[in-house]
């Protein structure tokens, strides 16, 4: 067997053992890509009936939240909330319980709700069932099938690498021997003339070639949730062969200790330090957890301007301050590796690009099937 030979059956067989893994990867990575910009349009329960003048304290909106999902989901403890620097959005509680953590399912493992507040009355607009929300799915199937982590990650993660090797045993087969060769493989030359396995044969090789580097970077960057190795790993090279050690843990004073949280004023005060941020996340301790710290994420325009803060819990003294010029060089490339992975690092402009490349990386097992299956079903000659 020839060189050639042996990447035209490696090529084949890798591409069919992980097909059907890769088009649903595809396919669920086109869908999440805009799902940000989805979200708010399928969702009326985003947005307030009408914008008022002053809003009540975030601290009554998570009670009320509370209040309210208590009763349709007793077992569930507060976990975090969400404000969006819009004053038309409505502001997001969220609450979590873990039901079996040997579940198969994901949805059979945690139980978790949104609670959507109208920050100027007070009134919930919805609670969400999480698990159910056409997205979340989306995102599960893309991630681990809707398979728990220990299952479906190294699933997804073996087919990303064949999926890998495949590319680049696709670039091998495609790399042309001449100059009229290279014409052929550049672009397409279709005429009415043309066939439909020709057409077939020429959107696998020439669209695969034109996004293979976005269809590399796709997959490199999405093996950082498969392979936990693989993730330290790729934040070892990025610090120059570097381990640094897990920073030390902060805790609340317990000195400072009140019977209830200064919810109030660690918002203000991240709000004032942060006042044309995009999002602020804020995830609250557990109501046993007396030296948990409040942490507050601000999420911002760009990415390279987003910071995390930890706050006394009563006292809400800011304890800790990380910008991302703070991070080592390995734990900078983690934070923008999921803007990376969709895009969105280059804008708009980025999610589109990634979207097609997805869409590519779906198509290529479906008409490399094509091609196989054309090549060993030929009509007989009479």
């Amino acid at each position: 067997m020839t060189f050639k030979n042996f990447i035209k059956k490696a090529h084949l067989w890798l591409g069919l053992s992980s097909g059907l893994i890769v088009v649903i990867l595809g396919i669920t990575g086109c869908l999440y890509v805009f799902e940000e910009e989805l979200r708010p349009i399928v969702h009326d329960y985003y947005y307030v009936d009408q914008v008022k003048t002053k809003k009540l304290p975030l601290s009554k909106l998570i009670q009320t939240a509370k209040d309210a999902n208590i009763k349709a989901n007793p077992k569930q403890t507060l976990s975090g909330c969400r404000v969006l620097n819009d004053d038309s959005r409505t502001v997001i509680v969220w609450f979590f319980e873990e039901l079996d953590k040997d579940a198969i399912w994901y949805w059979n493992r945690y139980q978790t709700a949104y609670v959507y507040v109208d920050p100027y009355t007070g009134g919930v607009k919805k609670i969400e069932d999480y698990n159910s929300e056409f997205f979340v799915f989306v995102r599960m199937l893309h991630q681990t099938l809707c398979l728990r982590s220990e299952i479906g990650d190294p699933i997804v993660g073996t087919a990303t690498i064949i999926f890998i090797i495949s590319l680049i045993t696709g670039l091998i087969l495609w790399w042309p021997k001449n100059k009229s060769a290279a014409k052929q493989r550049f672009w397409f030359q279709w005429k009415n003339t043309t066939k439909w396995k020709r057409k077939n044969y020429d959107l696998h090789n020439i669209l695969g070639y034109y996004m293979l580097i976005f269809a590399l970077i796709i997959a490199l960057t999405g093996l950082v949730w498969a392979f936990d190795c693989y993730d330290k790993g790729v934040q070892w090279l990025f610090n120059g062969g570097k381990t640094f050690e897990k920073k030390e843990v902060i805790v609340s004073d317990t000195t400072q200790y009140t019977k209830s949280t200064s919810t109030d004023k660690i918002f203000a005060a991240t709000v004032k330090a942060n006042p044309k941020a995009k999002t602020y996340f804020l995830f609250l301790p557990k109501e046993n957890d007396s030296l948990a710290t409040t942490n507050t994420f601000v999420r911002h325009q760009s990415r390279f301007d987003d910071v995390s803060m930890q706050f006394d819990q009563y006292s809400a003294k800011l304890l800790k301050s990380t910008a991302y010029k703070d991070k080592n060089n390995g734990e900078k490339f983690r934070f923008i590796n999921y803007d990376l992975h969709v895009g969105s690092i280059l804008g708009f402009p980025g999610k589109v690009l990634a979207f097609f490349a997805s869409l590519v990386c779906a198509s290529l097992p479906i008409t490399g099937f094509l091609i196989w299956w054309g090549r060993n079903n030929k009509k007989k000659k009479a």
